[in-house]
């Protein structure tokens, strides 16, 4: 199970990573929009939706962190007079939900991929598809994440909740 964990783990480093430079990698997409369109008196046609796309694939690959870190909502007023036993029979069906919205994410998002995959977008020049891979892959890695925490509190490790001290890997 530990193993498990350090490759969730890495995972979520590198998702995180990849978030970190789409963040960077949009705003200066947007900062160089601003510079053409207003100090050149040009327009670059294609960054807007190219950070849009770049938007989304660092809010999904960040939420789905987020669940691993354990920072996703829930409403805890019941768990602070529950024994331990039902704090984690509660905690495992909190993150089975979450696995189902996940798997919702890829479901759906799947769908929408399909259904618009015959659309050109007319400034980058590729499908209308590439919009929902993010949701796709985000859903993908919500899912395993959820299950692996699952997993982690099945095995007895302890698992980070929002508020908790860090779990050591």
């Amino acid at each position: 199970m530990r193993s498990i964990a350090m490759a969730t783990g890495l995972v979520a480093r590198a998702a995180l990573w990849l978030a970190g430079i789409g963040l960077v990698l949009m705003t200066l997409l947007i900062a160089a929009q601003v510079f053409w369109r207003y100090v050149l008196n040009d327009s670059i046609v294609w960054t807007e939706p190219a950070s849009v796309m770049i938007m989304g694939w660092f809010i999904f690959l960040g939420a789905a962190v987020g669940i691993r870190e354990g920072y996703h909502l829930s409403f805890d007023v019941v768990l602070y007079v529950v024994p331990h036993g039902t704090k984690q029979v509660l905690h495992s069906k909190s993150d089975l939900v979450v696995a189902g919205f996940g798997a919702g994410m890829i479901w759906f998002g799947w769908q929408l991929a399909v259904k618009t995959a015959g659309n050109m977008l007319p400034s980058l020049g590729i499908s209308g598809a590439y919009d929902f891979v993010p949701l796709v892959a985000g859903g993908g890695l919500i899912v395993l994440f959820s299950i692996a925490r699952v997993a982690r509190r099945a095995a007895g490790l302890p698992t980070a909740r929002f508020g908790d001290a860090p779990v050591e890997e």
